[in-house]
């Protein structure tokens, strides 16, 4: 194992559990600290940068939900929720409060570990360009603020293109209505952000009603989140 393996983060309150994990995923070349519930995860935050966390959703006390959401305000770390409810709705609400992706138990650890690598692999590829944001079939152009699809210019209004810049500067962070609409010039007008983000959505989304890059945060605000 070397410092350059990638540092992961397991919490989870289930110790056996979290020790067969962290067992197999050192044995497929990661990094690996444990927390036992969210308290000792915010310790282990304060000690060591991670390249992404693994976090149960149902703990006693602050939930996996909670504790994603907290972190995410804070930070831009990748965070790959687990949950032994196979219901939609928490799915959903897991990608609502910032979680990269989602995995329900019981699971084959193999996926998990495609799915962790999946995660790294997008974090890598957004940092080393991070002039050009991919968002499936659409490339964005921070700089010149142009959306595409192939080869082809998909028309963006100036209040469209702000806010994805915005949204762009910070790939994978929440941002408030409040900051978006400060950064994107809307004269402080909240009520604009929310409208043109539902535009957004309909020009870049397969389902609006249920957005894959333009995610909403639950009492925060919006995220992007590339391929």
């Amino acid at each position: 194992m070397t410092d350059e393996a990638p540092h992961l983060l397991v919490v989870d309150d289930d110790e056996r559990l979290r020790g067969l994990l962290s067992r197999y995923l050192v044995e497929n070349g990661f990094r690996v600290t444990g927390a036992g519930d969210a308290a000792e995860a915010r310790l282990k935050l304060r000690s060591f940068d991670f390249d992404l966390l693994v976090v149960d959703v149902m703990m006693p006390g602050e939930n996996g939900f909670v504790l994603t959401h907290s972190i995410k305000t804070e930070r831009h770390v990748p965070i790959l929720l687990l949950t032994a409810l196979a219901d939609p709705e928490q799915r959903i609400r897991g990608l609502e409060e910032g979680a990269d992706d989602f995995l329900a138990k019981p699971f084959e650890p193999r996926e998990l570990v495609l799915r962790i690598r999946n995660i790294l692999q997008r974090a890598q590829a957004s940092a080393a360009n991070p002039g050009e944001i991919r968002l499936g079939a659409f490339r964005f152009d921070v700089k010149r603020g142009e959306l595409s699809r192939g080869d082809e210019l998909v028309h963006l209004t100036a209040a469209e293109a702000s806010l994805l810049a915005a949204l762009a500067r910070r790939v994978g962070s929440p941002i408030s209505r409040d900051a978006l609409a400060e950064q994107a010039n809307f004269s402080g007008n909240v009520r604009t952000v929310d409208v043109q983000m539902t535009r957004l959505r309909r020009k870049i989304e397969r389902d609006p009603k249920y957005p894959r890059y333009l995610q909403t945060v639950r009492g925060t605000g919006y995220v992007l989140k590339p391929d």
